[in-house]
């Protein structure tokens, strides 16, 4: 028995040591992903590992926060991964780097991952100088949610669809729920509702290249003039997020009647509104000058990184997470929403009557300004709007001190486009 026992012990040692050298042996794909997504997309993987048995995904997951210096880090210290999602304004940055290799010869051999699928706002934040280095992940932009029972009592029949009706419909409510309380509320430490409403301005925020400032375009005075005019007539409280307790809370009571927001907080609403509001609230697309207006497309992209040895494996995983059937499934998980038309002809978002507006508004979604410094910059105008707002400025003095700041930022930029070493390798 003594010698059955250990002869049994030895086999199952040799079967377990087997094992182990055949998952060594398989092509091991190491894949970044930020935030929550990172942990989740896990649930993906077993499957795209049945159906390629020889490649192995490593997932990573990190904080939004340390992100971007932990990429960073990385390239400088050639530790990149094969495969990361990447957040959309940080494209332009690697690719500048040479981080980036391009897609093209991947979309071509896969006709699957079809572009003319994807909301082209979000497939455009991924194409620079006539190639494609991202595909995208999940798309997100911003849009009015809006209490249709104030609305109703305030007699206004029907979200507005442009700006006239929204400044009807937000004077009729501010009239309707007294001094105490405000029809909208945009929050000062978040550059979003002002960068949306200059995204639907036919003048581009950039000019020469990307080389100066546009702010003192008439389009985006326009959208500047608009946003003060909000705060002026008392229809918006000139408050950071901050300074609001809990925004699902003062939603719930009527501090404010619309929201301009993500989709993310579709589950919260639904989570946090209390049980007398429940269905007394709706999300519409986002108005613009002449009719509904155009938004900032945001989300993130898979890309794959120069120095990969495994990119045609990393290109497998990205062509399977992008397949309409994994995204719907993802979206199941997570709540966000997938950047391919055809991930929405399934039930759960299809019939989501708040998901529609959403739905609508990616079709108008564009892509954010393609240069590394965009993020600086939409920073910088939240501080000037926050500033006008505050009374430091009036729109003419508002727009000319953001272009004197955007033109500052990009200096940088004008030296190395005048001296040719924009795409250059590194």
């Amino acid at each position: 028995m003594r010698v059955l026992r250990a002869c049994v012990v030895l086999l199952v040692l040799a079967w377990l040591a087997g094992c182990a050298k055949r998952e060594d042996s398989r092509e091991v794909v190491r894949f970044w992903a930020m935030g929550s997504e990172g942990e989740i997309v896990r649930q993906l993987i077993p499957e795209f590992e049945r159906r390629n048995p020889d490649i192995r995904v490593d997932v990573q997951q990190l904080p939004w926060t340390a992100a971007h210096e932990k990429l960073l880090t990385a390239f400088a210290g050639e530790s990149l991964p094969d495969v990361c999602a990447l957040g959309n304004t940080w494209i332009p940055e690697f690719a500048l780097l040479g981080a980036l290799a391009p897609l093209d010869a991947h979309l071509q051999a896969t006709p699957a991952v079809q572009p003319q699928d994807y909301f082209r706002g979000a497939w455009e934040s991924g194409e620079l100088d006539g190639k494609v280095y991202a595909v995208p992940w999940y798309v997100e932009t911003r849009l009015p949610f809006y209490r249709t029972d104030i609305l109703r009592e305030a007699g206004i029949a029907q979200p507005p669809r442009d700006w006239a009706q929204w400044r009807t419909a937000l004077a009729a409510v501010k009239q309707h729920v007294g001094p105490q309380r405000y029809a909208i509320l945009l929050p000062l430490n978040e550059f979003e509702p002002l960068l949306n409403l200059a995204i639907q301005q036919p003048d581009p925020l950039l000019r020469d290249d990307g080389r100066y400032g546009n702010f003192r375009s008439e389009g985006f005075k326009r959208a500047l003039s608009f946003y003060k005019e909000m705060f002026d007539r008392g229809w918006a409280p000139p408050v950071s997020n901050n300074q609001i307790s809990n925004v699902w809370d003062e939603f719930g009571r009527g501090y404010f009647s619309f929201y301009v927001s993500g989709p993310w907080n579709i589950a919260e609403f639904r989570k946090r509104l209390p049980p007398d509001v429940a269905d007394s609230w709706m999300t519409m697309p986002l108005p613009g000058p002449e009719g509904p207006g155009a938004s900032i497309a945001g989300g993130t992209s898979f890309v794959i990184f120069q120095s990969s040895q495994r990119k045609d494996a990393a290109w497998k995983l990205i062509a399977y997470l992008s397949e309409p059937e994994v995204q719907t499934r993802f979206h199941a998980l997570t709540g966000d929403l997938p950047p391919r038309r055809s991930a929405w002809t399934g039930d759960a978002l299809r019939r989501d009557p708040y998901a529609g507006a959403f739905r609508e508004q990616l079709e108008r979604a564009r892509a954010a300004p393609k240069v590394p410094e965009w993020e600086r910059i939409a920073q910088e105008m939240r501080i000037v709007g926050e500033q006008m707002v505050g009374g430091r400025y009036d729109v003419e003095q508002a727009a000319a001190e953001l272009d004197r700041r955007t033109d500052a930022i990009l200096e940088k930029r004008r030296w190395m486009l005048d001296h040719h070493t924009i795409g250059a390798a590194p």
